[in-house]
């Protein structure tokens, strides 16, 4: 997925409108259930993106430093959020409102551009994930998250990547002790 930066790009125009916030690991920022009101450009941490399952939180996608996370749906729709947006990491993030970023893409071609281009990306990233969970066993995915996004398995609890892969830690240590 293509990342974001201010500098030196049609965005530091608009830097005025984004909040940054230094926050906690473990700190919410979208509840599932909620109305995201705020997108997330992270500068500097790691967040992920889960949901309640009968009580049992299961981890769909992980966000590191120069991408924006935020509830699609919810933001674009004011329909309640699917998902839990929560800081895995210490991070900072440049948050901004609906109606501020709704002012740059009216104002910005460019940037109109790029985020269809990223909203692209992110849909086909969730079509091979849907994909994946229904062809794929949990090794093929393990070895396919190594391949892709070795920097997730060296910063990430194991509990999560687990989750992720929709195993227990236990399944996920063997298939780790095997390679």
């Amino acid at each position: 997925m293509d990342s974001f930066k201010f500098e030196n790009t049609e965005w530091n125009k608009f830097k005025h409108l984004f909040i940054r916030q230094e926050i906690p690991a473990k700190t919410i920022l979208l509840n599932e259930g909620k109305i995201s009101k705020n997108a997330f450009f992270i500068e500097k941490g790691c967040l992920r993106i889960w949901f309640n399952n009968n009580g049992k939180d299961i981890t769909f996608q992980f966000f590191i430093e120069e991408q924006i996370v935020t509830s699609i749906e919810s933001f674009k729709t004011n329909q309640p959020s699917l998902f839990t947006i929560e800081t895995i990491e210490p991070s900072i993030v440049h948050s901004i409102t609906k109606t501020d970023f709704q002012t740059i893409l009216d104002q910005s071609p460019t940037i109109k551009a790029q985020v269809e281009k990223l909203t692209f990306e992110r849909l086909i990233f969730y079509q091979k994930l849907f994909l994946s969970r229904i062809k794929d066993n949990p090794e093929k995915r393990y070895l396919d998250l190594l391949e892709n996004n070795p920097e997730i398995l060296l910063r990430i609890p194991q509990h999560y990547i687990a989750s992720y892969l929709g195993i227990t830690s236990v399944s996920l240590s063997r298939i780790r002790n095997r390679k």
